[in-house]
């Protein structure tokens, strides 16, 4: 089938669309700006409770919720295990029937309901109480039951939903999803959770790859390009032809790296005597250069700012590995 094309789309329809995706926006951003202005006023101090009750717990924090709200909850839960706190999702109607066990004393459990009166987590509540479980209601109704039967309440305010009658959960699936996200980063921040240690939750696909240390794909040993000042350029450069990186890395009598030699700085000295010149004289001093703990996301963005294909990697001066593009490429960083 053709693909269809946004000049053969009727203009009347798609203005129509667009129209209709503009006020969905405008809602759902509704919606957000009052959940901003609550945090500012009663919310803030639930949702500082709600921190403080999930920083004490020595286990995990069970999401549940059922719908729109329990996929919502799905997300907030994969999104606090990536970020440093372990959480999981239950479903509450499954709880009933056994995954009740999956729930220890230590751990916290956050219900998500609009209304409050989702008649599935009753027996899950109920649970929680029986077993001085810490509940967190993530709620609009701070009447209703689940926020009466819980610890502390995150009463979200009244919104209307993108849906035109008024009906299907948009403004308030997002408003759910974005506390969630707010209590993720608040308690990523207070975990002091680094980037590093996000990558070890992180090993797979593009966004493992970037959080992987230079260390982890870098050449070493006999592979790096090297040679000594004084060396003759004709010498030079068969070190950078055999090693194949477009480069040598100039050192010092103390092993120290204080220059680089590349394929460019070839072409700027072309001469009839070049090969019997030193690489004192056409090495760049003092080159950039890449640490072996430093994260390939750095790397690469300090290879595409430099637009360069290859960097030393250096410990306390001395070159100690080598890091090309096309290594990124291969580790699928790039």
């Amino acid at each position: 089938m053709a693909k269809l094309k946004p000049a053969n789309v009727d203009r009347e329809r798609a203005q129509a669309a667009i129209e209709s995706a503009l006020r969905t926006l405008d809602a759902e951003g509704s919606g957000i700006d009052a959940l901003e202005a609550s945090l500012r006023d009663g919310l803030g101090a639930s949702f500082a409770a709600a921190i403080d009750l999930i920083r004490a717990a020595q286990g995990r924090v069970i999401f549940t919720g059922m719908g729109k709200s329990g996929h919502v909850g799905h997300k907030i839960a994969s999104t606090f295990a990536s970020t440093g706190t372990p959480a999981l999702f239950v479903h509450p109607a499954e709880a009933s029937h056994g995954d009740l066990g999956m729930i220890t004393k230590n751990d916290v459990i956050l219900a998500l309901s609009w209304s409050g009166e989702t008649a599935e987590l009753k027996n899950l509540t109920d649970y929680s109480r029986r077993h001085n479980i810490g509940l967190i209601a993530m709620t609009a109704s701070a009447d209703s039951t689940l926020a009466k039967a819980a610890d502390v309440v995150l009463p979200l305010p009244q919104a209307r939903e993108a849906c035109p009658h008024n009906l299907a959960p948009t403004t308030s699936a997002l408003m759910q999803l974005a506390l969630g996200d707010a209590l993720a980063i608040a308690l990523l921040e207070s975990h002091g959770f680094t980037a590093v240690d996000f990558g070890m939750l992180h090993p797979g696909g593009k966004l493992g790859a970037l959080l992987k240390q230079v260390r982890d794909l870098m050449h070493s040993g006999e592979s790096v390009p090297l040679a000594p000042l004084g060396t003759r350029m004709s010498e030079a450069i068969i070190v950078m032809t055999t090693k194949g990186f477009g480069c040598v890395g100039i050192t010092d009598a103390r092993g120290l790296l204080v220059g680089i030699i590349t394929d460019g700085d070839l072409r700027r000295h072309m001469r009839n005597n070049l090969l019997d010149a030193r690489v004192d004289d056409v090495m760049t001093r003092q080159p950039k250069t890449a640490r072996p703990d430093q994260l390939i996301s750095e790397t690469l963005d300090l290879l595409n700012s430099m637009k360069v294909t290859a960097l030393f990697a250096v410990d306390a001066g001395k070159p100690v590995g080598i890091i090309h593009v096309h290594d990124l490429l291969r580790a699928g960083a790039a």
